[in-house]
């Protein structure tokens, strides 16, 4: 069997809130609660789910930019969660990651080529004398040209923002990037050029993703599977055809049945996703999603569901939700 790229064995990171009294009992914000998932090599994941679910931070905690609070990563074999130092850095020049804020994201008083030759530095990759050449070939790949080189991040749009983050990403010659909400602070047409430029960089250069969106109709253009992510756990994941034809979950069903669809005279069935996403501080008894879902019954407030194998041999489709339990006996209505 092919060993995964990127292996993510019960993923936790919980935040201690502060405020109260000094005897007051610890409160916990659980942001990622118990998460995994395997990456092969030249994948694309996508990661979807509403705000506030605990995407980001995960894409964060896998390069230990927050410290998780338990649970495994590996990459190629290797624990990155064991790591430490240079071992650590030597090990994260192979999983780069895209932020969703190109203003942000970007030194404001640095430029361009200072941006792009700082991490080409900071792992000694090649000769100084070659360095500025490897910068020089980052830009065209991303389809900027020389005269960029001097000028500071405020002289680009935000697509030309996005794409210098992207060339820094490539700049050590990654195998895993982890794309942050990547296109959703730019426009639709914007969107669409870099989406089909992280398509060929992955053709050309064999890169996995790991694409993090709320917008599933952009998740299912750019995805090989995909995971849905609800309040700190993966509650489903499948190929991303299998996923947008036969929804398991509810949570998943609603948020498909929520992206626009053109006008046509036929609708198909639809369930609103009512409700507000319940506080991670405090977070629903028994399964997550039963204070939202139409089919909840009082097996779903006590006893949180096991994850159930739904795919056939070669195509897996993992689901958490007594609805497709055959260990449960309480009756369901579709």
């Amino acid at each position: 069997m092919t060993t995964a790229l990127l292996e993510v064995r019960g993923l936790v990171k919980h935040y201690r809130l502060r405020g109260g009294w000094p005897w007051s009992p610890a409160r916990w914000l659980r942001a990622v609660d118990g998460v995994s998932f395997e990456l092969a090599a030249g994948e694309t994941l996508g990661l979807v789910g509403e705000s506030g679910c605990g995407k980001s931070t995960l894409g964060r905690a896998l390069l230990r930019l927050v410290e998780p609070t338990a649970g495994e990563v590996r990459l190629n074999g290797e624990s990155l969660t064991a790591l430490d130092g240079r071992a650590l850095t030597a090990q994260r020049k192979h999983v780069q990651m895209i932020f969703q804020d190109p203003y942000a994201s970007l030194p404001p008083r640095r430029t361009v080529e200072q941006i792009l030759r700082e991490p080409l530095d900071w792992h000694r990759i090649g000769t100084p004398a070659s360095r500025a050449g490897r910068v020089g070939e980052l830009l065209a790949r991303v389809g900027l040209g020389p005269s960029a080189l001097p000028r500071y991040p405020h002289a680009f749009s935000g697509g030309q923002r996005q794409r210098i983050g992207i060339a820094r990403a490539l700049a050590v010659e990654p195998q895993l990037i982890i794309a942050d909400e990547a296109v959703s602070a730019l426009d639709v047409s914007v969107q669409s050029q870099i989406l089909n430029l992280l398509a060929d960089l992955q053709q050309e250069l064999g890169l996995a993703y790991l694409f993090i969106a709320h917008d599933l109709a952009v998740v299912q253009h750019i995805s090989d599977r995909v995971a849905v992510m609800y309040l700190g756990e993966i509650v489903e994941q499948a190929s991303s055809r299998r996923l947008y034809a036969q929804p398991a979950h509810p949570y998943t069903r609603a948020l498909i049945d929520a992206v626009p669809r053109p006008a046509s005279g036929h609708r198909g069935h639809r369930a609103p996703l009512v409700g507000e996403v319940p506080s991670p501080v405090e977070p629903p008894s028994g399964c997550r999603f039963h204070t939202r879902c139409p089919h909840a019954r009082p097996i779903c407030r006590s006893m949180a569901p096991r994850e159930i194998e739904l795919g056939t041999a070669g195509e897996s489709h993992r689901v958490r939700c007594h609805l497709h339990d055959p260990e449960i006996d309480e009756h369901f209505d579709d």
